[in-house]
């Protein structure tokens, strides 16, 4: 099996491996010690409800109805960056976290 190590998944969907900041070494994403915004109120929860993504959440079915992982912000972010974290994180729940890392890798999109 492929080593998917250098695939790093926030808890909200992003590819931090894709991400300009973590490849600069200012954000090592948002499971380390270092990451880009400390106050993330995805990660609070998620990390709350022990999950490793919001993909784990059974509280929404429909992962746009979180108001913290979908509002204002989250869509102008996805925008801005060219990066859809709800389809990333429907794609983990129907393949799971580590064949989504393997389908980054493989794509070349890590």
């Amino acid at each position: 099996m492929d080593n998917t190590n250098d695939v790093i998944i926030a808890y909200c969907g992003l590819v931090c491996s894709n991400c300009g900041a973590f490849k600069k070494g200012k954000c090592l994403g948002c499971h380390s010690e270092k990451p880009m915004n400390r106050n993330c109120k995805m990660k609070s929860c998620a990390k709350k409800k022990r999950y490793i993504t919001c993909a784990d959440c059974t509280d929404y079915e429909n992962l746009k109805d979180c108001n913290k992982l979908y509002n204002l912000i989250s869509r102008f972010f996805g925008f801005i960056f060219h990066t859809d974290r709800i389809e990333n994180l429907y794609r983990i729940r129907k393949v799971g976290i580590e064949k989504f890392k393997i389908e980054r890798k493989d794509s070349g999109k890590i």
